[in-house]
């Protein structure tokens, strides 16, 4: 039980969690990096093809991890914090 009373007192001394990004900014920030998302989408459909796709790479990679992390703001701009 003593171990239950010093990590009930270590956490109790914590501070609270403060998100790095304001919550009140996600909802903007989700619409800019989903905008940007399918921007990139739409130039990614208009670049010729090559024999060595490493344009089309850099641009769908991009386009990849802005909609991820443009899903995941808006996911937790509306509350469903994961």
């Amino acid at each position: 039980m003593a171990d239950y009373y010093h990590a009930k007192v270590a956490f109790d001394a914590l501070p609270p969690f403060a998100p790095l990004i304001p919550t009140a900014a996600l909802p903007y920030l989700a619409l800019v990096l989903l905008s940007s998302t399918f921007g990139l989408a739409f130039y990614f459909t208009t670049l010729p093809k090559q024999s060595l796709p490493l344009r089309e790479l850099a641009v769908a990679s991009t386009a990849s991890l802005l909609g991820g992390f443009g899903i995941l703001a808006l996911f937790c701009s509306v509350g469903v914090y994961v």
